[in-house]
């Protein structure tokens, strides 16, 4: 899927930020926008994905299925495995590595 690339910030866009920079929280006018007290119905990730690189890795079947059986509705176990894998490496400390070494197909 290509992604759709933004067009620049016109001169007047520019301005306009930097004038709404400049000001306190308390100076800007927001009575025109309700405030949302309610997030149940967020969704996260919406903005922000990640980029994911396709690779074929080989897994247990019994993993496979433990992830397969606990998929919500409209998430695939891929996207758990994946945030399985994420977690372990936050909670084990993430090394940087070189692009060049994690495209290698080394580590």
């Amino acid at each position: 899927m290509k992604k759709a690339s933004s067009r620049p910030l016109t001169a007047s866009q520019k301005k306009e930020l930097a004038a709404l920079a400049r000001q306190t929280d308390a100076e800007i006018d927001t009575d025109s926008i309700p405030e949302v007290k309610n997030w149940s119905d967020a969704k996260r990730g919406v903005f922000y994905r990640p980029v994911k690189r396709q690779l074929t890795l080989r897994l247990d079947a019994d993993v496979i299925a433990w992830f397969k059986d606990r998929a919500r509705k409209g998430e695939g176990y891929q996207t758990n495995i994946n945030r399985a894998l994420r977690e372990h490496v936050q909670r084990h400390g993430a090394r940087k590595q070189s692009v060049s070494r994690r495209g290698s197909g080394q580590g």
